[in-house]
């Protein structure tokens, strides 16, 4: 399968697209002004213990202090001990070297570790550790334990620190494997030194910037090219691949066409796309999907599809093809946490099974980490996926000013009605001449014709004059009532 990746870069931005047969199936996106800060080590202080959550509040020098639980704190998991409470561990006002393990999401501050790992493009780095790990995506047994033997001759045994072997060691050379475990020690030689002396909060270490982190993590060996628009980051990428990764060097390209990057490839079509809740199929079914604080759920709909010979075909069928197009757009708008799909009620359960295979297959292609279960006694298939940064919605968008988030907003009718009652207060609260309504066009309409009844018998009710005035800046919800 040939995978492309493209990277549009601007000063204020990067981003890169993830291609597979020419349809985008991830996106990535990292802005100058917010990047993100998974991995980052910090020298942080210990603000609050808080024995009853058994966890702690960090300041790491971030607009929210961050937070640490007691699972996390990889002192306390070593040599099988039963672990101590938190509150005989920290104390308030101790300095802690800590790593990001989750960025601040809504109004959650960053989750911590105080156990550091460091990614190379081979190995992963465990400075605290002394064991050699072979990545879960390396499934074949003789494999692991040939490439476990590998790198237990590469690390003298009184050497400190142990290693997680990566997928892309699977291909690697001994002479490779050695250039990253001497990388990854000098790298956190220096990590130490900037913390000893130094005063918290203080940034030890940053992962490497979006582009880069690109080539160490995604690219593997279906990938074709590398498309980068920018000769800047063209000459950096090239760079670091020159140093650490000489066999991507190839598959580097520098885009120099007139027409921007992400329009040639209509990577900007699938953005918008991405963001709405209704995607289409290609059979006439859709779905909805619909992003909440606690959880994503994602509605199948058949819409105009009448295609097969018999109803459950129809179904069958319409099921079939959502099963990929959840997955795809489960990486491509990186949704995480817990995941609700309701698709179409199906009879038998020989058609519940081929779809649920269906989309187990889909979702292989995912890197992130996922558990998924099968249909519950309502139809519905539940499942999770590891949620490590924003969602491309929560990145590029914010709440709706209008309807504050609820994606729907009142009619221009249900604010007549809460106009009447107001003035209804208003006037037996004060004793004013005359009361004046502010509202948007639309509502000052409804007031004018339909319901002119009803303004006309508040009036001789309360024995007040009301007088309209249709306000173009406001919303349908908005209105003031003024006292002459």
């Amino acid at each position: 399968m040939s995978i492309e990746f493209l990277i549009n870069c601007t000063p204020q931005e990067t981003r890169v697209a993830l291609v597979e047969q020419g349809v985008v199936q991830e996106l990535h996106v990292e802005r100058t002004a917010s990047r993100g800060i998974v991995g980052t080590i910090y020298l942080g202080k210990v603000v609050r213990v808080l024995p009853g959550m058994q966890s702690a509040f960090i300041d790491i020098g971030l607009e929210r202090t961050a937070f640490l639980h007691v699972a996390d704190i990889w002192s306390e998991r070593q040599h099988g001990e039963a672990a101590k409470p938190i509150e005989r561990i920290l104390s308030e006002g101790q300095n802690l070297t800590v790593q990001v393990l989750k960025d601040p999401i809504g109004t959650k501050g960053a989750r911590l570790s105080t156990q550091v790992s460091i990614a190379g493009r081979m190995l992963v780095y465990l400075p605290q550790e002394k064991h050699i790990g072979i990545s879960q995506r390396i499934e074949d047994e003789v494999e692991r334990e040939a490439l476990r033997e590998r790198l237990t001759r590469l690390v003298p045994a009184d050497e400190p620190g142990g290693f997680i072997v990566r997928t892309m060691a699977e291909s690697a050379s001994d002479e490779e494997l050695a250039a990253d475990i001497a990388y990854l020690r000098k790298l956190w030689g220096e990590i130490q030194g900037r913390g000893t002396g130094a005063h918290p909060p203080r940034v030890l270490y940053e992962d490497l910037n979006l582009g880069q982190r690109a080539l160490r993590d995604l690219v593997d060996d279906d990938t074709g090219r590398i498309v980068i628009d920018s000769r800047e980051n063209f000459q950096k990428l090239t760079a670091f691949a020159q140093e650490y990764m000489p066999k991507v060097l190839p598959l580097l390209e520098h885009y120099t066409g007139e027409r921007p990057l992400f329009d040639l490839h209509s990577v900007e079509d699938e953005i918008q796309k991405a963001l709405a809740r209704r995607v289409d199929l290609k059979s006439g079914g859709y779905l909805i999907i619909d992003q909440t604080e606690a959880m994503t759920t994602v509605d199948v709909n058949t819409g105009g599809f009448v295609g097969a010979r018999n109803f459950d075909d129809t179904i069958f069928k319409t099921n079939l093809e959502a099963a990929q197009a959840i997955a795809r757009q489960l990486r491509l708008r990186n949704l995480g946490g817990i995941i609700i799909i309701d698709f179409i009620d199906m009879e038998t359960l020989e058609h519940r099974d081929m779809v649920l295979d269906e989309f187990r297959k889909a979702l292989a292609r995912d890197h992130t980490k996922m558990s998924i279960n099968g249909f519950t006694a309502l139809g519905l298939v539940e499942m999770t996926r590891k949620r490590t940064r924003e969602s491309l919605a929560h990145l590029l968008c914010e709440p709706c000013s209008t309807c504050g988030g609820r994606g729907e907003i009142k009619t221009a009718r249900t604010v007549c009605y809460e106009i009447l009652r107001e003035l209804l207060r208003e006037a037996r609260q004060f004793n004013a001449r005359e009361f004046r309504v502010l509202a948007a066009p639309n509502v000052i309409d409804l007031f004018l014709d339909e319901e002119s009844q009803s303004l006309a018998m508040l009036s001789d009710f309360i024995g007040k004059k009301i007088s309209l005035h249709p306000e173009a800046s406001y919303t349908q919800e908005q209105f003031d009532i003024v006292l002459l």
